[in-house]
């Protein structure tokens, strides 16, 4: 029964890690809560990565419930931005406590 558990466990860690440990996934997330909130101003910060793999990402992101879309009024043609979620921004959190930790460890081997 303990190993059960055990295996369950992994296996929930190992499937955030797979999410979150998608090319771009994170990176993009980061910019968000950084006021880089628009298709196209992410597009200048990653230049190389295709329109369909942004697309993808965003839409990930906001299936997630990590980011919202949000119609800006009053704008000519309708313009789209994100926002980092309350959910987002505790991943964001996590995910920069790991940066630390990588960084701590790696200077001292």
């Amino acid at each position: 029964m303990d190993n059960l558990q055990v295996l369950a466990e992994a296996c929930d860690v190992n499937a955030v890690l797979g999410t979150i440990g998608l090319r771009w996934k994170m990176q993009i997330l980061y910019c968000i809560s950084k006021d880089v909130y628009q298709f196209s101003k992410l597009k200048k910060v990653f230049p190389t990565i295709s329109d369909q793999i942004l697309g993808k990402r965003i839409s990930e992101l906001q299936q997630e419930r990590l980011i919202t879309k949000i119609q800006i009024p009053e704008t000519v043609p309708q313009q789209i931005k994100y926002e980092v979620t309350a959910k987002g921004k505790e991943l964001l959190s996590i995910v920069l406590d790991l940066h630390f930790w990588s960084q701590k460890w790696t200077r001292e081997e």
